[in-house]
Order: C-alpha cells, then sequence, then structure tokens
C-alpha cells in the first residue's frame, strides 16, 4: 500500500522537487549578482528622494492630491525597477549563460516563473522600504484607509512594473532594446495620449495604458475624476504584465536559445 502511494505521488513529487531546485537557482544567480544590491537600493534611494523633496517643494493647500504627491517618486523608482528586471534576463542572453541556464533546467516555462517570483519579490521587498519612507512628510496618517491602499498599490505597482520588464526582456532579448521599449511605454506614452484634443479618446486611452492606468492606484482623491478606479487601475498594468510573461514565456518555449 505505501509503494503504490509513494508510485502515485511520485511525479507529483518530483515536479515540486525540480521547481524548487529552478527557484533555487534563480534565487542563487540573483543574490550572487554584483550589480542587484545596487540596483534594488536605487530602486528605494530614487523613489524615496524624489518623493520627499517633491513634498517638501510642493506648495501647501494647492488643491494637489498630498497623497499622490508624496508618491511622486514611484514615477522614477519604477524605471529602475524596470532595468532591474530586464537585466535578469537580458544580461544572460547577453553572455551567452542563457544556453547553460536552459541546458541544466530544460523547463522553459518554469525558468521564466523561478526568475519572476525572485524578481517579483526582490522588488516589492525594495518597494515596501522605499514607500513607507516616501510617505513621511504625508499629512495623512499610514494607517488611514485611502492611504494605505495607496502605499500598498504602489507596491504592487512597483513589482508589476518588473514582471512587465521581465516579460518584455524574454520577448526581445537584448536588454538595451527592451529598456528602450519599456521606458517609451512608461514615459512616452503618457505624453502622447495627453496630447489628444479629444478627451473621450484620452479619457479611454489612459484606461488602458499601463502607466496612467496603474498609477491610479495612488489616488486619495478626485477618485471621481479618475479615468479608471484604483483597483482597476492596477488590474490593467496587471494585464499588461501578465500579457509580457505570456508572450516572452512562449517565445522562450519555442524558439532557439
Amino acid at each position: 500500500m505505501t509503494d503504490c502511494t509513494a508510485a502515485k505521488q511520485g511525479p507529483e513529487g518530483h515536479a515540486k522537487d525540480r521547481q524548487g531546485v529552478t527557484l533555487h537557482a534563480e534565487w542563487t544567480k540573483l543574490r550572487s549578482s554584483p550589480e542587484v544590491p545596487w540596483l534594488l537600493l536605487a530602486v528605494v534611494a530614487t523613489t524615496v528622494a524624489v518623493s520627499l523633496t517633491t513634498s517638501a517643494l510642493a506648495p501647501a493647500g494647492d488643491g494637489a492630491d498630498p497623497v499622490r504627491v508624496s508618491l511622486t517618486g514611484i514615477q522614477l523608482g519604477q524605471a529602475v525597477a524596470a532595468v532591474f528586471a530586464i537585466l535578469t534576463i537580458g544580461g544572460e542572453y547577453g553572455t551567452g549563460m542563457i544556453r547553460t541556464t536552459l541546458a541544466a533546467m530544460p523547463r522553459r516555462t518554469a525558468v521564466l516563473a523561478a526568475k519572476a517570483t525572485v524578481v517579483a519579490g526582490a522588488v516589492l521587498v525594495a518597494g515596501a522600504i522605499a514607500v513607507p519612507a516616501s510617505l513621511l512628510f504625508s499629512p495623512l496618517p499610514l494607517g488611514d484607509g485611502p492611504v494605505l491602499r495607496a502605499a500598498a498599490g504602489s507596491v504592487l505597482y512597483l513589482a508589476l512594473i518588473a514582471l512587465l520588464g521581465l516579460g518584455l526582456g524574454t520577448a526581445v532579448r537584448n536588454p538595451t532594446v527592451a529598456a528602450g521599449l519599456l521606458l517609451g511605454l512608461l514615459y512616452v506614452a503618457p505624453l502622447l495620449i495627453s496630447a489628444f484634443a479629444d478627451p473621450d479618446w484620452r479619457r479611454h486611452l489612459e484606461q488602458i495604458a499601463p502607466t496612467s492606468a496603474g498609477l491610479a492606484i495612488q489616488a486619495t482623491t478626485g477618485l471621481d475624476a479618475l479615468a479608471i478606479g484604483p483597483w482597476q487601475g492596477l488590474g490593467v498594468l496587471a494585464a499588461w504584465a501578465a500579457g509580457a510573461l505570456l508572450i516572452g514565456g512562449l517565445l522562450l518555449h519555442f524558439r532557439d536559445a
């Protein structure tokens, strides 16, 4: 009976063991990479520095959302998080190490899933440090409902941007090209959207663009004027990240390394 049970559970157990080995291998590569601590520190430093500076210089009583002002640094920290994620896969393509990785762990989708796990985990930790520090000058307490939602959502926003970068980096393989495309999506697209004269078109584009939709999570005032609700907007960004990872995973699975 015991042998039969073990035989039935064997394949599932082996699959879990292989996934655990893959995850451990990706974590080891990430932890041993010399630039990783500096990039994660840069996520925290840029986010906090820009946020605190903006909060200190913002004129009092100008009608702006004070929490959103306090989280302005996210708009710069996201670039560092994106580059960090792209380099985790693009660096392996650049050095040719991806061939060794896939030879040792032939289940390619499992490799990408492990990379996504460690990248998201690392950025979540960095965001969990950066966001509360950015809210030091916020007039509202962190425990306040809308503030807590904006803070937690901003941490998730950074992680989703990183996953979007990982998916794009996997699909494109060239880290410079991937970074250029993603930074254009994060910074150029909102400028192009704001140039639309038709308010209906502008509103629709803001509802589907990853940055404008995702950053709605930071709003604590004037929610009725938003193009999309806070959690719905974060869901749009999550869909972008999932789509990028799906496309990257399919290309990783079917094409040569």
